[in-house]
């Protein structure tokens, strides 16, 4: 409930203005974010790597107004790519597209615009050794996120999907993708939606994300668990157990929780979500939104500026 709150908050333009211009507002941000360019995104990729950390990486941007950004965010992608294969950064590291930041909502053309950008970024990462992530945005874009991974897995199996635990509907999705070598990132889920589709409480999400994880896991699928929450992170641990080294991966957010990443780093594939770039804004709230840590954290840094 708080987090809805905080989301409708963060949505209004005048509140948006006054974090974006505020020159207390960066320091904080760097928390969360790695930077605004590639150089910052290689820089975090070094650093993690060296200490046995997966990346992917999200070049931040969603929600574009016109084609021409759709196309830079093709282009900036394509960037990042050729800089990891040019410093031997591919390996074992992927990078995490959102279809709206390709023309999705763009019009009725929108979807299959985007399919057809995803398609180019998809193509090229598969030629540098790079895995792709769809990312899932708000209750609305799933029917046509989905249909566009589908397009993208019949030339390129390995292009992961998410799937949001907090939506009423995704057991059903769950069990879609459940079979062998489907990679999905299992999330709780940061937009602001409606009960009609989504789990209110907190506690029906969580018990939601361990129904869909048990589903993954049993129909062979390749989950990457994508949670801070030490509870549920301890009951995947117990729900790996037994199972072949390389069933799961367990991801997290740069910036939150790095001992914990060091902790399951020892005994699982570890990777962490690095987001870059200057477009911070919507990603930033959403993060302000999952914790209220994060939000105090936010607040005691504007007070001590």
């Amino acid at each position: 409930m708080f987090g809805q709150l905080l989301l409708g908050v963060a949505g209004n333009d005048g509140v948006r203005r006054l974090v974006t211009g505020s020159s207390l507002s960066r320091p904080v941000v760097s928390r969360f974010i790695a930077g605004d360019d590639v150089d910052a995104a290689a820089g975090a990729v070094r650093d993690l790597t060296a200490q046995g950390i997966a990346v992917t990486l999200d070049r931040l941007g969603e929600d574009i107004t016109a084609p021409e950004q759709a196309d830079e965010t093709v282009t900036g992608y394509t960037e990042l790519l050729e800089r990891l294969a040019g410093e031997g950064l591919t390996t074992g590291n992927e990078i995490s597209i959102k279809l709206s930041a390709l023309g999705q909502g763009l019009g009725p053309d929108g979807p299959r615009r985007a399919t057809e950008r995803a398609h180019l970024l998809v193509e090229r990462a598969h030629a540098l050794g790079v895995d792709v992530t769809v990312d899932m945005e708000d209750h609305t874009r799933v029917d046509d996120t989905l249909t566009t991974v589908r397009a993208l897995r019949a030339d390129f199996p390995r292009t992961g999907c998410v799937l949001q635990a907090m939506l009423r509907r995704t057991e059903g999705d769950a069990r879609d993708l459940a079979h062998e070598g489907s990679r999905v990132r299992l999330v709780k889920g940061a937009y602001n939606e409606p009960p009609e589709v989504a789990y209110p409480a907190k506690a029906d999400v969580d018990k939601a994300y361990v129904r869909c994880l048990r589903i993954l896991l049993d129909g062979g699928a390749y989950p990457m668990i994508a949670t801070h929450d030490l509870r549920i992170v301890a009951l995947a641990e117990e729900l790996l157990s037994g199972r072949p080294q390389g069933s799961a991966e367990f991801q997290m957010l740069y910036g939150i929780r790095a001992g914990e990443q060091q902790r399951l780093a020892r005994d699982h594939t570890v990777r962490v979500y690095v987001p870059y770039g200057t477009d911070w804004y919507g990603y930033f709230s959403r993060r302000l939104a999952e914790r209220p840590a994060n939000l105090a954290f936010f607040a005691r840094s504007l007070v001590a500026g």
